[in-house]
């Protein structure tokens, strides 16, 4: 099996239309062994994804740290490694975004991923009004032309935030939800996206787990799991667990959805085939906590286009059950 690739924005990169995300095995996502984390990303990889995406908060540099050992130990071609900055400043303000700042924390995942120059550096959702901050982005210019990246963009909780973060001309990509539960960017965001040649990298598409199909009303989560910890956005923006539908409503939503998942494959190879149906979307990355469902993420590459039918009756789930939940939020 042969993972499809799409051009990355302006970069000249082309990348894997699945990629590797690379929270769960950092953490915050219940207990992932290291043997594990390993297995997943070695899986992922064997299966043709060449784009991981990591942060540098993600175990505290657990997760870059695994991806270099395990690139170490594969040698060969190196995938492109996305990283994100930002989210160690504690308390997390705009104040902290300077450029001393930035350069600590860039210099710490270079060490971390076990490279000079890191592919791609993505802004850790940083508050709303670091957009508005022109000296920002020319910082990580500055960045850029000492050699410590290669690219920048953004990682955004809200379309509003990538509308205006797409106005830098330096800026090559916006990693932002989009899924069956979170439909807005296709609406508002991704054919400005493709006008300007901005790369989209789209993060939870299964919604924490619940596009899978496998959770039920009964369905616990350890306490370091952030979808016990974070249900109600007590740790951080509750758009990012469950992408913000409340529980009881995104699983009547996933029995909706249910009868129109394509014979052979599973409801998550559904949910990200139906976000590869947007052209605007450069890599999708799921994440993955063991070796069976990182390659079954790669597999979804491989699946016919959805049918219009199909299609339609995914709008017409997320107008009657979602978007009165979501669709004013994000």
């Amino acid at each position: 099996m042969q993972v499809s690739h799409r051009r990355f924005g302006r970069t000249g990169w082309d990348v894997s239309e699945v990629g590797f995300g690379a929270w769960a095995i950092g953490g915050a996502w219940g207990d992932v062994s290291d043997a594990d984390a390993r297995q997943a990303l070695h899986a992922a990889l064997d299966a043709g994804v060449d784009f991981i995406d990591t942060a540098d908060v993600y175990g505290d540099g657990r997760s870059e740290r695994i991806i270099r050992e395990v690139l170490k130990e594969r040698g060969g071609q190196r995938p492109i490694v996305a990283t994100k900055a930002g989210r160690r400043l504690n308390p997390h303000v705009l104040e902290g975004y300077t450029k001393a700042n930035l350069e600590a924390f860039i210099d710490r995942s270079r060490e971390n991923l076990g490279v000079d120059t890191l592919d791609l550096l993505q802004l850790h959702c940083p508050p709303t009004d670091a957009y508005f901050r022109p000296e920002l982005f020319e910082a990580l210019d500055e960045l850029v032309a000492a050699g410590k990246l290669r690219h920048y963009g953004v990682s955004v909780e809200r379309v509003e935030e990538a509308l205006k973060a797409i106005e830098y001309p330096n800026l090559v990509s916006v990693q932002l939800i989009y899924n069956l539960f979170r439909q807005r960017p296709a609406q508002l965001l991704f054919r400005e996206a493709i006008a300007r040649d901005v790369a989209m990298i789209v993060r939870v598409p299964l919604a924490s787990g619940m596009l899978t199909g496998k959770l039920t009303a009964q369905s616990s989560f350890a306490a370091d799991d952030h979808r016990n910890f974070n249900r109600h956005g007590e740790a951080f923006d509750v758009g990012e667990t469950f992408s913000g539908v409340p529980y009881e409503v995104a699983l009547e939503a996933v029995e909706a959805l249910r009868p129109h998942v394509p014979q052979g494959a599973t409801m998550a190879q559904f949910a990200l085939r139906w976000i590869l149906m947007e052209r605007a979307v450069s890599v999708v990355i799921p994440g993955a906590k063991n070796a069976a469902q990182a390659k079954g993420n790669a597999e979804a590459s491989a699946l016919a286009p959805l049918p219009e039918d199909t299609m339609e009756q995914a709008r017409r789930i997320y107008d009657q059950l979602i978007a009165p939940h979501v669709h004013h939020r994000w």
